[in-house]
């Protein structure tokens, strides 16, 4: 696992922050997200049925355009015809998804497994329309991850949650019992904590 710039847990027991510690560690590399995160901070308070994690993500990841990953032009037949040419058929299904929502399926034809073509009205307009079309973002799928990352590590029987993921910065808090405002406002602190580099720890 890539070296994180801060990996701290804390609980009351020293050998229970260790183990806890080693568990976080490896769903992290189970979940391949040592190149996402940069600094993560966990604190486990058993006595108040609580977990609270704090992560620094080392970037957000770019949104995917269509422009991305295939080049559109003008069709080879009519003039109210756009032809995108596939370079990477990664995210095909969900460009089709896109082009059939914004163009209606019999406007969108697959010639070929990298060639597709689209009827539209308006040339100028739509080449730039599809060109700059957000196929593809990242984040959604990081946070998923992000949350499994922390439900994984989180203790058995913790199943009230609440986690929010704004820019690079995820919160994750559970218990017991009901939330408590001031849990949501302890994890923020800890991430002000983090992004501040204090002596909270070395590598993983």
């Amino acid at each position: 696992m890539e070296p994180l710039e801060i990996f701290k847990v804390e609980t009351k027991i020293p050998e229970e922050a260790e183990a806890y510690r080693s568990i976080t560690s490896d769903v992290i590399s189970e979940l391949a997200l040592a190149n996402s995160i940069g600094r993560i901070y966990v604190i486990i308070t058993p006595e108040e049925s609580l977990f609270q994690m704090a992560v620094i993500l080392r970037g957000s990841p770019p949104l995917v355009k269509t422009s991305d990953f295939a080049d559109v032009n003008v069709g080879a037949v009519t003039r109210n015809e756009i032809q995108v040419v596939l370079r990477d058929e990664k995210h095909l299904p969900e460009l089709l998804e896109k082009l059939w929502a914004k163009y209606s399926r019999g406007k969108v034809i697959q010639q070929d497994r990298k060639t597709i073509n689209v009827t539209v009205e308006n040339m100028d307009t739509e080449i730039e329309a599809i060109k700059e079309m957000i196929i593809f973002d990242p984040k959604r799928t990081l946070l998923s991850r992000l949350v499994e990352m922390a439900i994984r590590t989180t203790p058995e029987g913790f199943r009230v949650r609440y986690h929010s993921l704004r820019d690079n910065e995820f919160i994750f808090v559970a218990s017991e019992d009901a939330m408590k405002p001031e849990w949501v406002q302890q994890g923020h602190q800890m991430l002000e904590q983090i992004k501040g580099g204090l002596n909270l720890g070395g590598s993983a």
